[in-house]
């Protein structure tokens, strides 16, 4: 127990380490607010209709679209999706409200279990299953097996939203006792899209097609990876009553969730496309694929570390340098994986000229674009959420940037909101 609390002194000589502290101090809250939450569940605030979002990746936006179609407010505390969070989020519903959605988080084994018993929703999105949590969950048969809890508690009337196009989620159908509706593109799905466009950078065309009924939408979702968010949506609205006349014009005017796939037009007329908030394998595939549908003059990919790898880690990082020669003109990596990822890129065709090897630094990546920026350009940003390489577009937005840590774990603020991005550290540690 001494060790746990050593580092508080530290943690108080900085406002961002006071912030960690008191968020740290929620946390552990959590025993307590996990009963309170469980009780008022199934009192006070048993009348709720409860949507909650499980998944690998995508869930941040799914129920930020799954909220906007529902007539839901988004609390701002609504994307912190463990532990006293959620507990926190069942606790805000008063009685009156008639929905409520709630996004579940988890890193480890065992946990889906408790959240669900606390939740007990009505509704269940399952929005993909990935390599995410290889280190904890060990493989995707686990990790299918732990999310799918959420949608196992629910009662022959809930509803299962399934993203039918990943086998693993599509696996859950035979598994559970509610109504199942599944979205995606493949026609085999109840909600589904077709004729997909990217209009870089306004957002993304589609054809949908649910209930019988088909419509065109223009929503300022950026690619087909953004798409899935709106079709889970659409499916969980229809469920609940709702018509494509009361859905359609909320979700055309969702604006993208900060950090992913969000451009940013900077001031000399180029733009960045950041895809920060994390780097499992899955999405970096899916944002490369997306740059490479944007029309620029040059497709410069500034990329960090993969998040958990799973398997052999020099293959997988030249696979993805391969995949970059594919779509981009410049590559700047900011890992220490630099050989095996320039050497996929110069076997896909990428010229040795084209790829900047900045080791840890941020900074160096920075000084690295503007000397070779201009309009019409387009900067995909890709990596760990524990680099913080948000930093690189609010440098190129025109913040100061005095932050130079090459590791950062705090929960309690992003760059753009934390106290030492401009301030700096001075010598001062988290």
């Amino acid at each position: 127990m001494g060790n746990r609390w050593r580092g508080i002194p530290a943690l108080l000589h900085t406002p961002i380490g006071r912030r960690q502290l008191l968020w740290s101090l929620y946390q552990a809250g959590w025993p307590l607010l996990s009963i309170l939450a469980k009780g008022y569940r199934r009192t006070l605030g048993r009348k709720t209709h409860i949507v909650a979002v499980v998944g690998s990746y995508g869930k941040s936006t799914t129920m930020r679209a799954t909220a906007c179609a529902l007539k839901v407010r988004v609390h701002r505390l609504s994307l912190r999706n463990s532990r006293s969070f959620v507990a926190g989020a069942v606790l805000r519903n008063w009685p009156h409200h008639r929905h409520a959605v709630i996004e579940v988080g988890i890193d480890g084994p065992g946990q889906m279990a408790g959240y669900a018993a606390i939740i007990r929703p009505d509704t269940t999105i399952v929005t993909s299953i990935g390599s995410e949590h290889n280190r904890s969950l060990a493989s995707l048969e686990i990790t299918r097996s732990e999310k799918s809890e959420m949608v196992r508690i629910l009662s022959p009337l809930g509803v299962a939203v399934l993203n039918g196009d990943d086998p693993n989620v599509l696996w859950m159908k035979s598994h559970i006792q509610a109504r199942v509706v599944t979205f995606g593109l493949a026609d085999t799905n109840d909600v589904r899209a077709t004729n997909i466009k990217l209009d870089w950078p306004n957002g993304t065309t589609f054809r949908l097609h649910a209930n019988g009924e088909t419509r065109n939408l223009a929503i300022r979702l950026i690619g087909q990876p953004m798409v899935y968010p709106i079709l889970a949506a659409v499916a969980t609205s229809l469920a609940e009553g709702f018509s494509l006349d009361q859905i359609i014009p909320t979700l055309e005017n969702l604006s993208p969730t900060p950090g992913r796939l969000e451009p940013i037009r900077l001031p000399n007329g180029a733009f960045v496309l950041r895809d920060d908030f994390k780097s499992p394998l899955e999405t970096i595939d899916a944002a490369l694929d997306v740059l490479g549908e944007i029309p620029a003059k040059k497709r410069i990919v500034v990329l960090g570390d993969v998040s958990e790898p799973f398997g052999r880690q020099w293959q997988i990082y030249r696979k993805i340098g391969e995949h970059i020669a594919q779509v981009a003109t410049k590559a700047i990596f900011i890992t220490g994986k630099f050989r095996a990822y320039a050497a996929g890129a110069r076997v896909g065709g990428l010229p040795s000229s084209s790829l900047v090897d900045v080791g840890g630094s941020f900074l160096e990546a920075i000084d690295a674009l503007r000397q070779d920026l201009g309009l019409g350009d387009v900067i995909l940003i890709k990596g760990r959420d524990t680099q913080r390489l948000d930093r690189i577009t609010l440098s190129l937005t025109g913040r100061t940037i005095n932050c130079n840590v090459t590791f950062c774990n705090t929960k309690a603020a992003r760059c753009g909101h934390c106290p030492m991005l401009e301030r700096g550290w001075k010598g001062k540690t988290l």
